[in-house]
């Protein structure tokens, strides 16, 4: 269950960074208020995670899985560069991720 509710806060946290993104510097009130609300849900979810997972461990997949994908992301929806080096950088990202999962960490 707790891996569950950190994909979700992951999926929260980009969908906040998507949203901050339309805002257009907080300017626009709709996806202004959307960053509010999926950054709230993101924090409330990893907080109910870390009840019952380590903090090291959970941190570095919210954040890194939450970074590649929200490049992922910029490169899908708005058209961004992927470069050799960043498509690399990805790579070792969720590789770490990858790593710190199979370390036997709960």
């Amino acid at each position: 269950m707790s891996w569950l509710l950190l994909l979700g806060a992951i999926a929260a946290e980009v969908a906040g960074t998507f949203s901050l993104k339309l805002s257009e510097g907080l300017s626009r009130l709709g996806p202004s208020l959307m960053v509010a609300a999926f950054y709230g849900l993101s924090f409330y979810l990893l907080a109910l995670v870390l009840k019952r997972m380590d903090v090291g461990v959970a941190y570095a997949v919210w954040s890194g899985l939450g970074t590649a994908l929200v490049a992922i992301v910029g490169v899908a929806l708005f058209g961004e560069e992927l470069t050799a080096v960043k498509a690399f950088a990805l790579a070792l990202i969720i590789a770490g991720v990858m790593l710190l999962n199979l370390s036997g960490a709960h």
